[in-house]
């Protein structure tokens, strides 16, 4: 009687599941470990009650990753890669780097020069940095009230040389917008023939292309100074240009969130957000980071270290030869071999102290683990004296 129920129901491959109102279509593969399990139990209640809770759980997981997909979607539609840094965040990171502008062609290519503040401070600056040209193109936005809606076929293009009147307050005559002939995409023919151009680029581009925006810059070998999430360290590519010292992390934001405008059809669900008394809507945004290959003085700032090794405080990994440190405070003083520290280590890295050996994985390739546990991705470093 069992049996015949099990296979009747694996035959129409269709559940209902109980309270759900919904059909999930069972996974052909799944039949046969489906059919063996239910057998093995020769009483029909208790077999009923695993296959309801098997689909349920089922349902649960496709429900799930639909809900997944639905909000890859929404954000699409919502622009949800769209921050527009403020004004105050630019000047406490741009502070740092002034020698390297002077002579330089700058290009933010994220940027309607007529509402972004990256214009805003360099053309602003351009006679006290001593800039060559300032080069700005922003994405589909032809007209200042469509910004950041994409809705236009043509994208904005600027160039600025300085004020001809010599003044330090940019001249509405000097600064001619133009059209790209295509979208003003940053990966498209058009855009990378005036990335040639620049020396430096500065902006916050698109965190979903993040990889590959900074790998577009490093195959130009062009200078950098942009805005991205911290967990980007974790992407391969991204630690590779790290660990092979071509890019590193920016001297104003180590911890904490950061309050970005964002388009006016943006829904704000987010925790912190704030709509000011014009209507600009306001979010603030967790892990951000400054990411740059411009040295600053902050980055061969010597990390003192106080702590001594024990081995009952500093367990090793099962499948790597080295030491796990759990917070960069506690990085031992006298330990002179490979230890795996939080990535916020990178906040206070300096090459000429310690060097990077590795991120995350072990001689097995596996995620580093503790008697089989594995911490947060680590990077694995060792001092250098």
């Amino acid at each position: 009687m069992c049996g015949r129920w099990v296979k009747l129901y694996l035959k129409w491959l269709s559940w209902w599941i109980p309270g759900s109102g919904n059909r999930v279509q069972c996974p052909f593969f799944l039949h046969p470990i489906l059919e063996s399990v239910l057998l093995s139990f020769r009483n029909l209640p208790i077999a009923a009650l695993l296959f309801v809770r098997f689909a349920r759980n089922t349902f649960t997981m496709a429900k799930r990753s639909g809900n997944r997909n639905a909000q890859l979607q929404a954000a699409r539609k919502a622009k949800k890669d769209e921050f527009y840094t403020q004004l105050s965040d630019i000047e406490q990171e741009l502070k740092h780097y002034q020698k390297h502008f002077k002579g330089k062609v700058v290009y933010c290519n994220c940027d309607d020069p007529r509402v972004s503040n990256f214009f805003h401070y360099f053309s602003y600056k351009f006679e006290k940095l001593g800039l060559k040209k300032l080069i700005t193109t922003c994405y589909k936005n032809q007209n200042m009230e469509l910004f950041s809606q994409n809705d236009s076929e043509r994208a904005i293009y600027l160039e600025y040389t300085g004020n001809k009147k010599g003044g330090n307050v940019p001249d509405p005559n000097d600064i001619g917008i133009k059209h790209l002939q295509g979208d003003g995409d940053f990966r498209s023919a058009e855009c990378i023939e005036i990335l040639k151009q620049a020396d430096i680029v500065v902006t916050n581009p698109p965190f979903s292309l993040f990889r590959e925006y900074v790998t577009q810059l490093m195959e130009y070998k062009k200078g950098l100074l942009i805005i991205g999430n911290v967990n980007a360290i974790a992407y391969k590519e991204i630690f590779r240009i790290i660990h092979d010292n071509k890019m590193w992390l920016g001297v104003s934001i180590s911890s904490g969130d950061r309050e970005f405008g964002v388009p006016d059809d943006y829904p704000l669900t987010a925790a912190g957000h704030r709509i000011d008394k014009n209507g600009k809507k306001y979010i603030r945004v967790k892990g951000v980071r400054w990411y740059t290959n411009l040295d600053h003085a902050k980055r061969h700032e010597e990390l003192v270290l106080y702590k001594k090794y024990t081995s009952e405080e500093y367990p090793r990994y099962d499948n790597y030869d080295a030491i796990e440190v759990s917070r960069v405070v506690d990085i031992p003083m006298d330990y002179n071999g490979s230890m795996g520290v939080p990535i916020t280590f990178l906040d206070k890295y300096n090459p000429d102290q310690f060097e990077i050996i590795r991120f995350r994985k072990g001689d097995d390739d596996k995620d580093l683990s503790i008697n089989g546990k594995c911490p947060y991705a680590r990077v694995v470093i060792r001092r250098k004296r």
